[in-house]
């Protein structure tokens, strides 16, 4: 089984928290369904050519977080009834906030001024959504032309 996840040398965060957020995100998205079973810390550690402690501790963690079951000798399991998309897109809300807050100092727009763009931003999406939810009825519902 081919896992898919990515390990970035750019990426500051220590490997195992990048190995725990990309096997929520593929339990988020339902690219693994509760009850199957995941790639052995092995696999996974020649696959993506890191330590097996380095494995073992992304794994021991999303256990702890019932992300996942791990049974000694049988391998690890997604969690039977484990529900991350509402967690996954606050935590992706959160680092991109945090993203745009760098940038927004980077550049040196002042903190009010930023949070005056993401509020526009924001007005400005809710607005096209509703329109577009709008349009998406007016094409779906019958035309009374009698």
């Amino acid at each position: 089984m081919h896992s898919g996840i990515v390990i970035s040398q750019t990426d500051s965060r220590p490997m195992y928290l990048q190995i725990m957020e990309q096997i929520k995100q593929r339990i988020g998205v339902g690219d693994w369904q509760p009850g199957q079973e995941i790639p052995s810390i092995r696999q996974l550690a020649v696959e993506l050519s890191v330590s097996v402690i380095t494995i073992k501790r992304a794994y021991l963690e999303l256990d702890r977080e019932g992300v996942i079951v791990t049974q000694h000798g049988r391998g690890s399991i997604v969690a039977p009834e484990v529900d991350l998309s509402p967690r996954l897109y606050q935590e992706e809300l959160q680092e991109h906030i945090e993203h745009v807050a760098r940038l927004g100092d980077v550049l040196g727009v002042p903190p009010k001024e930023l949070a005056s763009r993401v509020h526009a931003a924001a007005e400005q999406y809710s607005k096209e959504r509703v329109k577009n939810q709008e349009m998406s009825l007016e094409a779906t519902s019958p035309r009374s032309n009698q």
